[in-house]
């Protein structure tokens, strides 16, 4: 029973025409904060296969922007406000490679994680060296006002990660989705309000 719950998700996903069970993660995200508005630039780290950007681009509508980046292939995307950046997300070229082509954003989504070794400890420090590389980001190409949501497994330097956002934004949320695999120690941090210069 518990397998065909945790499938639930990815089911719908399939019926619905989404890459990903994920998709439902960020929909719950959205419909309890409010992230996207209509028109928003929004840029998502580590897209493929790209549920959240389908997600985004439904949300921010023909006057908005997605722009999908990742180093592992993604198929092109129907939504035709989607675009596609092949790029290491480590890669230090990224962030002025975003300014230059498309200014500030309005939002910055990470759900990175790394490939599971069964390591525990060592994943969560892959994931979290993962995290602080998208919150980096945040500092350099989010507006004022602009939200950030990432990916965190919980472990040993989750507090420090959290305490770091909080000087950042305006207000910081924990939130694990329904859709999130109950034995998952993933959970989302929702930073809303970045905070100026």
């Amino acid at each position: 029973m518990n397998y065909l719950s945790d499938d639930y998700f990815y089911l719908k996903a399939k019926y619905k025409g989404f890459r990903s069970r994920a998709s439902y993660k960020l929909l719950e995200i959205n419909q309890k904060f409010h992230v996207f508005k209509r028109g928003h630039l929004v840029v998502d780290l580590g897209a493929s296969p790209g549920g959240w950007s389908q997600v985004a681009s439904n949300q921010v509508g023909h006057s908005g922007k997605v722009i999908a980046v990742d180093k592992a292939y993604i198929s092109q995307f129907k939504e035709k406000n989607v675009e596609i950046v092949n790029i290491d997300i480590l890669s230090e070229n990224l962030p002025n490679l975003l300014l230059d082509q498309y200014g500030k954003i309005d939002v910055l989504l990470s759900d990175c994680a790394p490939n599971i070794s069964g390591d525990y400890s060592r994943d969560h420090l892959t994931q979290i060296f993962l995290a602080n590389r998208a919150l980096e980001l945040a500092e350099e190409v989010l507006k004022k006002g602009g939200c950030f949501i990432c990916k965190l497994f919980q472990g040993k330097e989750f507090e420090e990660f959290n305490k770091k956002a909080k000087t950042l934004f305006v207000k910081t949320k924990l939130f694990k989705p329904k859709a999130s695999r109950k034995k998952s120690s993933e959970i989302y941090l929702v930073c809303l309000d970045r905070l100026g210069e």
